[in-house]
């Protein structure tokens, strides 16, 4: 199918459907770890989901170095502080927002380990972003949630970093990618759980139902379902045709928030949050365009 033709129904049934699971899936986040400990949830899910990814992981594994590297950084590194930061967050919107700065700190770890150029729109795109979350943090209401926000950044530069260093790293396929992270981060956070974690047992048998449901729809919705369904995208279209449509998923995190978990934005988280977004989508809407160009000039 030619890139350049326009989405299909069935296409943007599949991004609707990516957004929509990844949104609920930061919310089921913050439930879940509000009841067990965050390293367990994380184990837990990818334990989960390693039952279903398991027949994907076969020789060969190119770079096997690197390809720890990755797996580590993207798998217990990435998921263990993201899952402490939602355990610590009492508020979701404003984690969901910080935690996009995946998407600047990506921009600045190809500049600084590929040698990608930084258009001036990205950089500007990226100091817009560093700026709403400073601006968001700095207000007196959200001082409680600095913690989080510091520790969601963290988590965005060891994926971004897990993202370049993906690039340089071809033949892996996204599903078996998924496995390799499966395979070394449910034991290491089930373990790092019950080590560092206090009444890791205790809390598990206390805790509803809700937060099992929440571990279940991580691991087998959002890591397996929407996985999939991104893998299905990207094979028919451009990451870049597909990718900036994801920004909205801060959204119906924050709706969620708002409408069911008690979030009270003040008028400087919004302006903060709003900054940050438009800040990201600069970012990755000039990704976009860098490699179209580069895709025409080949």
């Amino acid at each position: 199918m030619p890139s350049s033709s326009p989405l299909t129904g069935l296409e943007r049934l599949a991004i609707a459907a990516i957004i929509l699971t990844w949104g609920l899936n930061n919310a089921a986040a913050k439930v879940a770890t509000a009841a067990l400990p965050p390293m367990l949830v994380g184990g837990l899910r990818f334990a989960l989901a390693l039952v279903f990814l398991a027949a994907f992981v076969r020789p060969p594994f190119p770079a096997p170095r690197r390809l720890l590297l990755i797996v580590l950084l993207s798998g217990p590194i990435h998921f263990g502080v993201l899952y402490a930061a939602f355990g610590l967050a009492q508020s979701l919107s404003p984690l969901v927002v910080a935690t996009q700065l995946w998407i600047p700190f990506t921009a600045l770890a190809a500049w600084a380990m590929l040698g990608e150029t930084m258009r001036p729109a990205a950089v500007l795109g990226l100091a817009v972003a560093f700026a709403g979350v400073v601006w968001m943090s700095l207000d007196p209401g959200a001082t409680a949630e600095l913690p989080a926000i510091g520790l969601g950044a963290i988590s965005s530069v060891s994926w971004a970093i897990a993202t370049v260093l993906v690039r340089q790293t071809p033949g892996v396929q996204p599903l078996k990618m998924q496995g390799l992270t499966a395979i070394v981060a449910a034991p290491t956070l089930l373990a790092a759980s019950f080590a560092f974690e206090p009444d890791v047992v205790a809390r598990a048998q206390a805790a509803p139902t809700v937060a099992w449901l929440c571990v279940a729809f991580a691991g087998l919705v959002s890591t397996i379902g929407a996985s999939a369904l991104l893998f299905w995208l990207v094979r028919r279209r451009e990451p870049g045709r597909v990718t900036p449509y994801f920004l909205l998923t801060p959204l119906v995190s924050c709706s969620i928030g708002v409408a069911f978990m008690g979030d009270r934005l003040s008028p400087q988280l919004v302006i903060g949050a709003a900054a940050t977004m438009v800040g990201v989508a600069l970012v990755a809407l000039t990704e976009k365009r860098a490699v179209a160009v580069a895709g025409e000039a080949t």
